[in-house]
């Protein structure tokens, strides 16, 4: 078996992360391992401390296509820009309008607007999730 994709964030506040990429990339948390009906029960079966419960979660792609996401809680804040970033690609038939209409969805998720780039036929927005990550809508 090949492989399988995992993006990984560090980041402060789990369930806030797991709501906001779950909603922008129409994404779902992933549901805990059977016969498991919740996380809380996955967590106090494995003797899982209290206070760690948000201490990690993830989504999934309802299709089961795109990449998993997951998220775990660091100390330390986000310092510098990212080596790395995500792009939200959208379909070119979608055009302008297309685009903007998933920016402003961004926007009423939490995400920050930053600079618009016009270059060499294509067209990208970056933005910044709700702890500051970058990611470009294009």
């Amino acid at each position: 078996m090949a492989p399988q994709m995992q993006v990984t964030f560090d980041c402060a506040d789990v369930p806030t992360m797991v709501r906001f990429w779950a909603a922008l990339l129409r994404y779902e948390p992933e549901p805990p391992p059977p016969p498991f009906s919740t996380w809380e029960e996955f967590a106090r079966d494995k003797g899982i401390p209290e206070e760690m419960w948000d201490a990690w979660g993830a989504v999934i792609d309802p299709a089961g296509e795109g990449p998993r996401f997951f998220f775990q809680r660091v100390p330390e804040p986000k310092t510098a820009k990212n080596r790395v970033h995500l792009d939200v690609r959208l379909s070119r038939r979608e055009g302008s309008e297309g685009m903007e209409a998933e920016v402003a969805r961004a926007e009423a998720l939490g995400a920050q607007r930053g600079d618009e780039h016009d270059e060499l036929g294509s067209r990208w927005v970056v933005m910044r999730d709700v702890e500051g990550n970058e990611f470009c809508i294009s």
